[in-house]
């Protein structure tokens, strides 16, 4: 019982200790909008092609709110399902490419905690992620080869959610999933003046644009399960995010600085800041995009699964007024955003006793995305392919699961960048049954 408090005590603690996560992203794609926009599902998910419409009794679905009500486990005479604990996080190692240069960079972050509750008919669900990440630094040459500009941007925006699913029958559960957004972004900007002999000059002015930013938002959802034949199952599922708006609270400020010649640090002699509210921007409003997801797959229960679903966002709603009353780097315009996730699993014999890897989870897929960016006239698109195992331990579902990742987001067309990604994903899937039914003969 005390490791059962430890571990609800943990979640809390988590709650508020990560209420600043370190970003996965390095990428300079970041800088528009509110940030990179984070996968959100778990290593299970992401390894499976981004797949989030297969649900079972001893993993946890972030993505579908209705998944917290899911069947009661067989092995125990349908009579209760486990009490899921989930945590994962990625390093990412990315070459970002140019049509002159190459770069690579590495970076490691915390994803996702959740926790899962059974409650009869009921699940419900809470935890924190990340919803997107800002972490990057531009910057263009002049004629002669010095710098010209540069942007350099952190912060992101996170998550914490509330879910509560619903089993309707044996088969159908409707969810809804209450989320808080909340979040820093900070972006700077500096053009570099030189004089008549092309020697930087003492003094720099740096433009600072912060903004804090908080919202309220809902994700519903609905998941399908039936057996067509003896051995296959068809499973589908259904998630609607309505379009929500979130507070921003800006300040812009304007420095003079000057740049260390050998590490190149900033230091800011005097400051200035910008009279917001004259322009109607020290608080706006960013509307986040509608999204709409579904899918469905077939395949025998406790051996394989395939399936595909698609995701559309209205991402051309979006508008940040704060920086499109700024410098803007590049021909920005948003579109509307398509994604494709096929993928799925094989368990080539899940109660082998003679063969450890003949109970282990094998997942593979691939996805396909319009990430909603058009710059200078191009759909900035990602592409990527996925590979992962299960690992079971304990004696009570539990697993620990590692995927990989190999992608590519951008293009090198019209002098844009090119990311190629590599994400190493490990997780825990831990399971215990806090609520048990008692017999007496």
């Amino acid at each position: 019982m005390i490791k059962r408090f430890l571990l609800v005590f943990a979640i809390v603690f988590g709650l508020k200790g990560y209420a600043q996560l370190d970003v996965e992203n390095a990428s300079p794609y970041s800088y528009y909008g509110i940030g990179s926009l984070k996968f959100k599902g778990t290593v299970e998910n992401r390894s499976m092609g981004g797949l989030s419409i297969y649900n079972d009794s001893i993993h946890v679905n972030l993505r579908n709110p209705a998944s917290y009500a899911s069947s009661n486990l067989r092995y125990y005479n349908n009579e209760g399902r486990p009490v899921k604990f989930a945590i994962g996080g990625t390093h990412t190692s990315t070459n970002l490419k140019t049509n002159s240069n190459e770069n690579r960079i590495n970076s490691t972050s915390f994803d996702y905690m959740a926790l899962s509750l059974p409650m009869g008919r009921f699940g419900v669900g809470l935890g924190i992620m990340p919803y997107t990440t800002v972490n990057y630094k531009l910057q263009s040459l002049t004629d002669f080869n010095a710098l010209s500009t540069r942007f350099s941007g952190k912060g992101g925006v996170n998550k914490v959610f509330l879910s509560v699913g619903y089993r309707v029958m044996d088969g159908l559960s409707i969810g809804v999933d209450a989320n808080y957004n909340f979040g820093k972004l900070e972006n700077s900007f500096i053009r570099y003046l030189y004089d008549d002999e092309q020697n930087i000059i003492q003094y720099q002015t740096r433009e600072q644009n912060k903004s804090q930013l908080s919202g309220f938002g809902v994700n519903l959802g609905v998941t399908y399960q039936k057996m067509i034949s003896t051995k296959l199952e068809l499973q589908a599922g259904l998630t609607y995010k309505p379009k929500t708006n979130i507070n921003s609270d800006n300040e812009r400020i304007f420095e003079t600085i000057t740049i260390s010649s050998g590490s190149g640090a900033e230091t800011p002699i005097n400051s200035i800041t910008a009279d917001l509210d004259a322009t109607g921007l020290a608080n706006t409003k960013l509307s986040l995009p509608s999204k709409l997801s579904f899918g469905a797959g077939i395949g025998e229960p406790r051996k394989w699964f395939a399936g595909a679903e698609l995701t559309f966002q209205n991402y051309s709603v979006f508008k940040n007024e704060l920086y499109e009353a700024s410098n803007s780097a590049g021909n920005l315009s948003y579109e509307d955003a398509i994604g494709l996730s096929v993928g799925g699993f094989y368990i080539p014999e899940y109660n082998s006793f003679s063969s450890y890897l003949k109970r282990m989870v094998y997942r593979t897929g691939f996805r396909f995305e319009n990430t909603g960016l058009n710059i200078n006239d191009t759909s900035i698109n990602e592409f990527g392919m996925s590979f992962g195992v299960g690992i079971p331990m304990g004696n009570f579902f539990s697993n620990a699961n590692v995927g990989f990742e190999f992608g590519r987001r951008g293009t090198l067309d019209r002098n844009l960048i090119q990311e190629n990604f590599i994400n190493f994903q490990i997780s825990l899937s831990l399971n215990d049954r806090w609520f048990e039914k008692r017999k007496y003969n």
